[in-house]
């Protein structure tokens, strides 16, 4: 049950780094941001789990990372989705 459990939570996570990575890259914050917009504040994901979760994606091509200034002119990684991210959106989607 436990390896269940995990994978459940791994493959909900990447679902919703997805969706928020959907509209515009964003970096690690605003990738926590995002989600919690999303799940109406239902899911928040720790920093702990959020950014292995970011380069396993990296690593599965399905997002791709660039260094930026962010808002406050901070440089920040970027994260957008590939063409292979949107692609396993829509499959996880259906």
């Amino acid at each position: 049950m436990g390896r269940e459990r995990t994978d459940l939570l791994r493959g909900t996570l990447d679902l919703l780094i997805l969706k928020a990575l959907a509209l515009e890259p964003l970096h690690g914050v605003g990738v926590s941001r995002r989600i919690t917009q999303i799940t109406a504040g239902a899911f928040r994901v720790s920093f702990g789990s959020l950014f292995p979760a970011l380069h396993r994606m990296e690593e599965k091509g399905w997002v791709q990372a660039e260094w930026r200034a962010s808002e406050n002119n901070r440089r920040a990684k970027y994260y957008r989705l590939t063409s292979s991210g949107r692609a396993q959106l829509r499959a996880e989607e259906r």
